[in-house]
């Protein structure tokens, strides 16, 4: 009975410490994400050429201000950091990666149009209108 006992608690610290590891991995992996990609724009002229791209399609700006109309308070994340740890929770991080690799060399219209169903495919309404909203905030600063 005493080895049961124990074996029960170490169950249950394993448990905890693998809820632990998940909890903090998820939302280490997505800083050092974000921390990477914003020097990476930042650095570039990408975030540039993006916002022009936006300016040039009526229909990304018109997403866009989707999200400029929005009450932040019912939104299920409203900052980067929680939308970077909202995608690693949706998508991989390889899938992440590749989707930003083909942002950064530019997209066509086929690539567009797969990248926004794989989104709207795996992400609820609410949270691509806290994605809008937070490009909406993101390049009218």
């Amino acid at each position: 009975m005493k080895i049961l006992r124990r074996l029960f608690i170490f169950l249950i610290l394993i448990g905890v410490l693998a809820y632990g590891i998940y909890h903090f991995g998820t939302k280490i992996a997505a800083e050092k994400m974000m921390e990477s990609y914003m020097d990476d724009l930042s650095a570039s002229p990408v975030l540039n050429q993006f916002e022009q791209q936006i300016s040039e399609h009526p229909q990304l700006e018109q997403a866009i201000q989707d999200g400029a109309n929005v009450d932040e308070s019912v939104l299920p994340f409203s900052t980067k950091e929680e939308a970077t740890k909202n995608l690693v929770s949706k998508f991989s991080v390889g899938e992440l990666i590749e989707m930003g690799n083909m942002a950064k060399d530019g997209l066509n219209e086929d690539e567009k149009l797969e990248m926004v169903q794989e989104f709207e495919s795996r992400l609820s309404e609410d949270e691509l209108l806290a994605l809008k909203y937070i490009a909406y905030k993101e390049l009218n600063q």
